[in-house]
């Protein structure tokens, strides 16, 4: 968070709520007629947008104007829970023959395609 940000956040912000990662979620005190109120998230740590679970996301995009519940939506049996984005971290998926995989997986086998 950059010292403007938080200046910003602390002159203009109302703290809407938070989710389970503690990052805080705010939007423009001011009304102005004919306008929507600025929405925007103050993260916890490091600022990455896929740390924002969905309910969220679906707040601070003007999807929907009902601030999710405090624990999140309640969830359906097929839905997953959130994970962030674990690119460029030892979490990172890496397909099998990947240069940088360990393990003994061989690469799969290639045949290169050939017209008919």
């Amino acid at each position: 968070m950059t010292i403007g940000t938080w200046l910003f956040t602390k002159r203009r912000g109302e703290l809407v709520g938070t989710d389970a990662e503690g990052n805080r979620y705010f939007q423009d005190k001011r009304v102005i007629p004919g306008r929507r109120r600025k929405r925007w998230v103050m993260y916890n740590g490091v600022a990455e947008a896929s740390r924002v679970p969905p309910d969220w996301h679906g707040w601070l995009h003007y999807t929907t104007d009902e601030v999710p519940p405090p624990g999140g939506l309640p969830r359906k049996s097929w839905q997953k829970e959130h994970v962030p984005n674990l690119t460029g971290t030892a979490g990172a998926y890496l397909p099998p023959g990947h240069t940088l995989s360990t393990g003994d997986k061989p690469k799969p086998p290639y045949e290169a395609w050939r017209p008919g």
